[in-house]
């Protein structure tokens, strides 16, 4: 498993509901792709080889905010 060493973190600087904990984040990567931790979902069954997470909206519009947009 890939470390998140080289990933950017966005959100959860413990100021929100999660703390410090391990809780659902969005970082970028250097290629400036995204990643998105989460609760995994079961909305659907995705493609082979993709998953689903799921994170409120105030950690999206968290990561909004830390990018500037």
């Amino acid at each position: 498993m890939a470390e998140r060493a080289g990933l950017t973190r966005l959100t959860g600087n413990g100021n929100g509901e999660c703390g410090q904990g391990d809780c659902p984040n969005v970082y970028r990567t250097a290629s400036g792709s995204f990643v998105v931790q989460g609760d995994v979902s079961s909305a659907f069954t995705p493609p082979q080889g993709e998953g689903l997470v799921e994170i409120p909206e105030s950690v999206l519009r968290e990561a909004v905010r830390a990018l500037g947009w």
